[in-house]
């Protein structure tokens, strides 16, 4: 990812115009590595978003509202202890390091004005935390290290040490012409040799700076003298947009619209492979960027057992038809067995006891002679009734297999929407509905001596088309039966992925013909929020709410209709159109 240093720099000037002089409101921990800091100003209040995680630390404004556990963790405890209610004074940076200290003014318990500052060092998987007080001592941390585990320690009570730094270039200070002269010397590859002189600079970046001067095909080759005059042009185009501080939030995006990577200026070097738009804000991209990326795995990891659950009813339902299909397979030669017994009836007074085959002649089949294999210890009329016994069986079995394959199929259809819903979960509230659907199915056993608090009855979630049309969606398959049955009229527009599990979407007509705009561009939002929302062209089928049927005892979510249209739609479209 190019959160490099001189990102971070551009984002630092954009927090300090935004937060400085700012109180810290509320302070909540949604994870382990990660830590909001609710700050209000004269204009607003601003969720400051903090994480260590290894493959997503960062610091931005957030738009996003992480959830705030109901049993706040000991180590978000002590930061309200110390934090809640102290001014931020001031946001600074080492450099281009990929470290930020935001520095606050707060009041200690009885009741002296008190230095504070939490320093956010981005480092991948040693990204960190840390709270220092005035003298700069370690309060807490969120990672504790020792000497055994890391270059320096990370503990209570010790001195915070900067990690160690690499000896590279400051781009506003430096010589650039001696630089490239020094560039132009060398044989390596031109990314490689930026991104080892530079402070700040990322590997995106080197590639671009390489990819301008060099062309498409960078090889280790000494630069010529043009190349290195463009160069050093490059380079002061950097230097002048850092002095001016006017970065441009440059995110890149692959065909099907997942965010790739992203930059404070424009990146050429994927030519037509990937899609580049500029964002409002460097906080803003970030956020987008992160969310969209992280938002199955981050639902995972805050629903792991009902992920574990799901996953494993999905097998066993799976693994349970593919054996009754295999069951089945072999009721297809029932009507051999009737035969068999049907011709050692009809030929029992001719044949004899103690052997084990009975050659008759098969009056289904011009009457060749036919090898039937028998228990040589029965009579011929015993083994006809053995025949007859296995014939029913095989007949009785066919029908109850055929039941219960189809009934398997649409639990697994039932599990997988369900899946489905947990993919797209965001909050604790949407997670504890999930959970409640699958206690009363029975998948999750309840917790009758565990003290869940009530949740407030989640609301649809809604959209609006441009030409004026309320579209909702249902969260889960509980809100989906109660958004077709019970919340829509007959009139309105019902819509739903074709062969692919999703929420049920509703264009609420308000007695007005709904257009075909509309119906595109809910078919968008249905594609959305359903397992193909990864997918580019998506089958959406609509029909009126009066066309949908619910049969008797079928579970959460599940319909049938035969009446209906399909559209093909793109899901990003829902960004466009909503």
């Amino acid at each position: 990812m190019a959160l490099d240093g001189i990102y971070l720099h551009f984002l630092k000037m954009e927090l300090k115009e935004a937060l400085i002089g700012a109180k810290a409101e509320k302070i909540y921990q949604p994870t382990k590595n990660e830590l909001v800091i609710v700050l209000r100003t004269r204009q607003g209040a601003y969720k400051l978003f903090f994480s260590c995680s290894g493959n997503s630390s960062r610091v931005n404004i957030t738009e996003h509202s992480p959830d705030n556990p109901q049993k706040p963790p000991m180590l978000c405890m002590l930061l309200r202890k110390h934090l809640q209610g102290a001014t931020l004074k001031e946001i600074r940076q080492q450099e281009f390091d990929r470290i930020l200290f935001f520095d606050f003014d707060a009041v200690n318990e009885i009741g002296d004005r008190v230095k504070l500052c939490l320093v956010t060092e981005i480092m991948a998987q040693h990204s960190n935390i840390i709270l220092l007080n005035g003298e700069g001592k370690i309060i807490d941390a969120f990672r504790r290290m020792d000497d055994e585990k890391s270059v320096r320690e990370v503990l209570p009570g010790g001195t915070y040490v900067l990690p160690p730094m690499y000896e590279k270039e400051n781009i506003l200070s430096c010589d650039l012409k001696a630089v490239c002269e020094r560039i132009g010397k060398s044989e390596k590859l031109l990314s490689k040799e930026l991104l080892n002189i530079f402070q700040g600079f990322s590997p995106l970046v080197c590639r671009e700076m390489a990819s301008l001067v060099t062309g498409s095909d960078e090889t280790g080759v000494a630069l010529s003298f043009s190349q290195l005059e463009m160069l050093e042009n490059e380079l002061m185009k950097i230097r002048n947009i850092i002095e001016k501080n006017t970065p441009l939030p440059f995110l890149l995006s692959d065909a099907d619209g997942k965010p790739y990577d992203f930059s404070y200026m424009p990146i050429k070097q994927y030519s037509d492979a990937l899609e580049g738009q500029e964002c409002a804000s460097l906080s803003a991209l970030l956020d987008s960027f992160f969310f969209e990326r992280d938002r199955v795995e981050r639902t995972k990891r805050r629903a792991w057992d009902l992920y574990k659950t799901l996953t494993g009813a999905v097998e066993r339902v799976a693994r349970r038809i593919n054996n009754q299909t295999a069951e089945l397979k072999e009721c297809e030669n029932k009507e051999q067995l009737r035969i068999f017994a049907e011709l050692i009836t009809a030929n029992q007074y001719s044949l004899e006891k103690g052997v084990s085959v009975y050659e008759i002649p098969n009056y289904y089949d011009n009457n060749n002679l036919v090898k039937i294999p028998v228990n040589s210890a029965f009579a011929p009329q015993k083994n006809a009734q053995k025949y007859y016994k296995d014939y029913k069986k095989a007949h009785t079995a066919e029908k109850m297999l055929k039941t219960l394959i189809e009934d398997g199929k649409k639990e697994l259809t039932y599990l997988e929407s369900v899946l489905d819903s947990l993919s797209r979960a965001q909050t604790e509230a949407e997670l504890f509905a999930i959970r409640n659907e699958l206690i009363d199915g029975g998948y999750v056993r309840n917790r009758k001596n565990s003290k869940q608090q009530k949740q407030k009855e989640l609301p649809f979630i809604e959209y609006k088309t441009t030409d004026g049309f309320r579209v909702a969606v249902g969260r889960n398959n509980v809100q989906n039966d109660k958004l077709t049955f019970k919340t829509a009229n007959n009139h309105d527009m019902w819509l739903h992925v074709q062969g692919f599990a999703g929420s049920h979407t509703v264009i609420f007509s308000d007695k007005k013909e709904i257009t075909d705009t509309a119906i595109l561009e809910a078919a968008s939002i249905a594609a959305y929020h359903s397992k193909a929302r990864d997918l580019k062209n998506v089958p959406v089928d609509y029909t009126l709410i009066k066309n949908i049927k619910k049969p008797n005892g079928a579970p959460y979510g599940f319909v049938v209709y035969y009446t209906y249209n399909t559209v093909i739609v793109n899901p990003n479209d829902k960004n466009k159109n909503s």
